[in-house]
């Protein structure tokens, strides 16, 4: 048979393997691995993700919950699943193209594991105080931890070390000149009930999370890490707005596969993805509220963004010095 036969044919068996996969994926349920415990910005976009995708595709999608190491423990099950689309990974950057920085080794390596499949949103950061925090500005809040001395420094707590909620209150630390102590949770829900209570005097954590303790008045919203004010607290100044645009005050919550996922089946978990996230009523009830911008981007468009993100992460962990070994 001639070369261009032959080449004919590979092309035939590849498009039909292809459409074989398209016409049976989804045939069981598929498990979102969320590195968070319940309740926090990533943990909830993924379960409305996860309702959103069971009805377009007319299979039940899952969310599994496994907090720790900033999402690493989730990350390393998804790099070591079957690559086939039924286990995924909904994170931040931060498994991704920040862990790599803070970790001398890993027990998977995100550039040859996992596979990025869709960069869904990007998430505004919020900087809360507890509410017995003696300031109610960003500038006082400044003027109040620059003055304390050795043993009374902030404690500012975060959703896990080296994560998308530390290295903003590191880089801030480094930049505004303040002493500090740093607190890891295991997620925003325990990090939120120790800043009502006072154990902790302020955090960062995704500003969906904090606005209904900042509207009840259990917590201050003080800045907000989004490209300009956000409708729903029109009153609170950016990072961008205070000078302070580089300090990582900002993520994104990203779907991952496993490497060696069949290409047909990303792009279609892509393609649904970005048909529930551009739906108008889902932004509007969803994402508007809280600032999210709905990215929804294909596989390449992911690959593109991350390799970007990378140099950056590794210069903001480098000057915040933050290290998890």
């Amino acid at each position: 048979m001639k070369r261009r036969s032959l080449l004919v044919v590979a092309a035939c068996a590849s498009m039909a393997a292809g459409l074989a996969h398209a016409q049976t994926f989804p045939a069981r349920p598929v498990t979102f691995m969320v590195g968070y415990s319940a309740g926090g910005s990533v943990d909830t976009l993924a379960r409305l993700l996860a309702k959103g995708m069971s009805e377009k595709l007319g299979q039940t999608f899952v969310v599994e919950n496994k907090p720790g190491a900033s999402e690493t423990l989730a990350a390393q099950q998804v790099a070591k699943a079957k690559p086939d689309g039924y286990t995924l990974l909904v994170s931040t950057e931060a498994p991704i193209t920040q862990a790599p920085f803070l970790y001398k080794s890993m027990s998977y390596n995100p550039d040859t594991e996992l596979l990025p499949v869709s960069i869904l949103v990007k998430v505004p950061v919020a900087l809360m105080e507890s509410p017995q925090f003696p300031a109610t500005t960003f500038q006082d809040f400044l003027k109040n931890v620059k003055a304390r001395k050795v043993g009374d420094e902030v404690k500012f707590g975060s959703a896990g070390i080296g994560g998308v909620t530390h290295l903003p209150a590191a880089m801030l630390a480094t930049k505004a000149g303040y002493p500090w102590i740093h607190v890891p949770y295991k997620g925003s829900p325990p990090l939120l009930q120790d800043l009502i209570a006072g154990r902790v005097d302020a955090a960062f954590t995704g500003f969906s999370n904090a606005l209904p303790y900042h509207n009840s008045g259990k917590v201050r919203i003080i800045a907000v890490g989004a490209a300009s004010r956000i409708k729903t607290v029109p009153n609170i100044p950016t990072f961008r707005e205070l000078g302070l645009q580089d300090i990582g005050a900002q993520y994104i919550i990203m779907l991952s596969a496993p490497a060696g996922t069949p290409r047909d089946i990303t792009a279609l978990l892509a393609s649904t993805a970005k048909t529930v996230l551009q739906d108008k009523a889902f932004q509007e009830k969803n994402l508007d509220p809280y600032g999210y911008e709905a990215t929804a981007s294909t596989p390449a468009e992911a690959v593109e963004y991350i390799n970007t993100d990378r140099p950056a992460e590794r210069e903001r962990i480098k000057i915040s010095g933050a290290r998890l070994d």
